[in-house]
């Protein structure tokens, strides 16, 4: 009987002791920043060193920080649903992959050089041009970035179709319907690979100038983007935007799982990459490690949901962007 009760008391005292060793670990999870990022095996430039990023986190926030060293996109919306991190940076195709079917949430997002978090798609034609409507652009030429490039190509086209201007040619689940919907709505469009001529936003702007295309999808800061150093360009009255716009292309935003990580730590996090914009050495982090001149704090809405409306619409896009991403 003694023994019996001997044995039953160890049983007991295991067991109480592997909750409490559960409930710690816990605890140290709780406390604990870890980011999903693509690490290199050494850095020559200690500028670009993603630890120094780490090191800035875990002193504004008061968190031990730890990267999570990952291999693709797709690798970190894993890490993200299965609580393995709490925060991954992924660019706006991913991210909108990420929002969509994981339900995962954009919480800060990186700026362009005029301190926005996208830019805004919009087409453009020559101003003594007879286009004045999206629905004048059936059988006239037009000019691409590239192919399933977002502004010149990706935007424009989900925008179309989602609002009835054009008809999906082909499988509705196939990406390549999309070459085909093109080349039944345009004339001859112009869409050229990385390296051509009329690659690019420059090139998009470039062929609509002279005369090879009609339309060019672009942004609404072309001109003031390509027009300042290109002797190809026109007057600034020789163009004329083609409205409505298209929609905003999401900057690279950074991502969170809400059902893995706390609001006290999210809220920790967001505070400690803000202090990026004005505490010192977060200027050197954010050039060198980020490439971004500062950070944004967002939400998922109003970040991601035109291009998301947009972007919905392109045929097979999900599954292009699941093969692209794993890669």
């Amino acid at each position: 009987m003694n023994r019996l009760k001997i044995l039953n008391g160890l049983l007991v005292m295991l067991l109480l002791s592997s909750g409490m060793a559960g409930c710690l670990n816990s605890n140290d999870d709780d406390m604990v920043i870890r980011i999903a990022f693509k690490i290199q095996d050494d850095y020559d430039d200690p500028t670009v060193d993603p630890q120094t990023l780490a090191d800035f986190i875990a002193d504004q926030s008061g968190y031990d920080v730890e990267l999570y060293p990952i291999a693709s996109d797709v690798a970190a919306i894993e890490a993200l649903r299965f609580g393995h991190v709490d925060i991954a940076f992924l660019d706006g195709g991913a991210a909108w992959l990420a929002w969509q079917q994981h339900g995962l949430e954009a919480i800060l997002a990186d700026q362009k050089s005029d301190g926005s978090t996208y830019y805004t798609a919009q087409a453009w034609v020559l101003a003594d041009s007879d286009i004045q409507t999206l629905e004048d652009l059936e059988g006239r030429d037009s000019c691409h970035t590239g192919w399933l490039k977002s502004a010149g190509m990706l935007m424009p086209m989900g925008y179309m179709i989602n609002n009835g201007i054009i008809e999906v040619s082909g499988d509705a689940q196939d990406i390549d319907s999309l070459r085909t919907t093109i080349e039944n709505h345009f004339g001859d469009a112009t869409i050229p690979a990385k390296g051509d001529l009329y690659y690019g936003y420059s090139g998009a702007f470039r062929c609509m100038t002279e005369g090879v295309g009609d339309i060019a999808f672009a942004k609404t800061t072309s001109y003031e983007d390509h027009c300042e150093w290109n002797d190809w360009c026109l007057e600034r009255s020789e163009y004329r935007p083609l409205d409505p716009v298209f929609g905003q292309v999401p900057s690279h935003p950074v991502m969170v799982n809400t059902e893995e990580t706390s609001s006290e730590k999210i809220e920790a996090i967001v505070m400690a990459f803000m202090a990026l914009n004005t505490e010192e050495g977060g200027a050197e982090i954010l050039a060198g490690v980020l490439n971004t001149p500062g950070i944004s704090q967002v939400n998922s809405e109003d970040h991601l949901g035109s291009y998301s409306s947009a972007v919905g619409s392109i045929p097979g896009i999900a599954a292009y962007f699941d093969e692209k991403y794993d890669e």
